[in-house]
């Protein structure tokens, strides 16, 4: 402890941000740039126009979640903002023509937990309700989202389906066709489906069915909007993400859409479909990731497998970007305790709406930005102190 606080050193396990290394593996996207900057449809990437995104990665992005093109719209780097901005277009002018959440008396929302903090951030700006229920190895309890959704003033639900953050959780087939066969008493019930881990496998490849599909086979077409992003496949400020839903849903979009702006970063849509060229690409770059990361989390798990076996429990993700932590009634002292000694955690709570976590008890490791010399540092402490307040 000593050390840390005379060096005034502190290491940072918070965020689940890529290292200096993963991002490395997409600097050869600026190289070998055809500076003609024309789309296969002639559109001069630098000016305005195409502000549903150009149609090479609106392709890209359609085959990779096995859709049609016309169920994609291009957005700038955080799929979190797009996410953002049809709550706020739900709650200033309403869903598809229905009455703007701004004047109806009570908004409510199901929150599974442990879940996203930046998710509740959003919901709690606007002041609306979370519902917590639990979140299963499987994905959310279905029979509670099944009884919660006969209430009109439910709107929606936050899904996180593939290694679900920070659980690392995958939503089950039986659970997803559930979401898809939903019948809300609200007509402007949306699921949001932040597909944020789509490609993060560690090991194998991992597939989940296509919800888009299933709703539309359930005489649900407009029930789903999705959100992807490549935040963590090439440059987390400097990529894509993207608005995946019905043709009537990405219609009503796009009508918002022209008015909030004049086009999103051609530029850098034109770069990434350049560099992957396939769906195959991208599956390559994805395990060049693993290869990096691979091997923190296993160290995560080896440590402690090793010194907290029968003090704390935790996840064993197969892919994404955490691992949470169980140490019952002492997440708070700890994640205080580890700042103190120069480790800084998200606090705890977060995975909760409101900060509330009932039992005190999870912890989220992010392990993937800093070095495994580093990790092994911050392990030591988080492992030194949750000893030490078990005492």
């Amino acid at each position: 402890m000593v050390k840390y606080l005379a060096m005034r050193k502190q290491i940072n396990i918070a965020r689940g941000k890529p290292c200096k290394e993963q991002l490395d593996l997409s600097n050869p996207m600026f190289e070998d740039i055809d500076y003609s900057f024309l789309s296969e449809e002639n559109v001069d990437v630098r000016n305005y126009g195409a502000i549903e995104g150009l149609k090479e990665t609106r392709r890209l992005f359609a085959d990779l979640l096995d859709v049609n093109i016309e169920n994609v719209v291009i957005g700038d780097c955080s799929s979190l903002n797009l996410m953002f901005d049809c709550i706020t277009r739900s709650y200033t002018h309403g869903v598809n023509g229905s009455t703007p959440w701004c004047k109806l008396k009570k908004v409510k929302w199901i929150c599974p937990v442990p879940g996203y903090d930046r998710h509740f951030k959003i919901l709690e700006h606007y002041d609306i309700e979370m519902i917590s229920i639990p979140l299963n190895d499987d994905g959310p309890d279905m029979d509670i989202v099944e009884e919660l959704v006969k209430d009109p003033a439910v709107k929606g639900i936050w899904c996180v389906p593939k290694y679900s953050n920070p659980t690392g959780i995958i939503y089950s087939d039986e659970v997803i066709n559930r979401l898809a066969r939903l019948r809300p008493a609200a007509p402007d019930f949306r699921i949001y489906y932040d597909n944020a881990y789509f490609v993060h496998d560690l090991y194998e490849e991992i597939k989940i069915p296509n919800i888009l599909a299933l709703a539309e086979q359930n005489g649900n077409p407009n029930l789903v909007y999705e959100f992807i992003s490549t935040s963590k496949i090439t440059f987390s400020g400097s990529g894509l993400s993207a608005f995946i839903s019905s043709e009537h849903n990405v219609k009503e979009f796009l009508k918002f859409l022209a008015i909030q702006t004049i086009g999103y970063n051609k530029i850098t849509q034109y770069l990434h479909s350049k560099y992957f060229k396939s769906v195959e690409d991208v599956r390559k770059h994805m395990q060049k990731h693993a290869e990096i990361i691979r091997p923190k989390f296993e160290l995560v798990n080896k440590v402690l497998e090793e010194k907290l076996t029968g003090y704390a429990s935790w996840s064993k993700p197969k892919g994404g970007y955490f691992v949470v932590l169980y140490v019952d009634n002492l997440a708070k002292e700890v994640v205080e305790e580890c700042k103190n000694r120069g480790l800084v955690l998200t606090d705890a709570g977060c995975a909760h709406p409101y900060h509330k976590d009932p039992n005190n008890s999870l912890i989220r490791i992010a392990p993937t930005y800093i070095d495994i010399e580093e990790l092994k540092e911050a392990l030591d402490i988080l492992v030194d102190v949750i000893l030490s307040l078990k005492k």
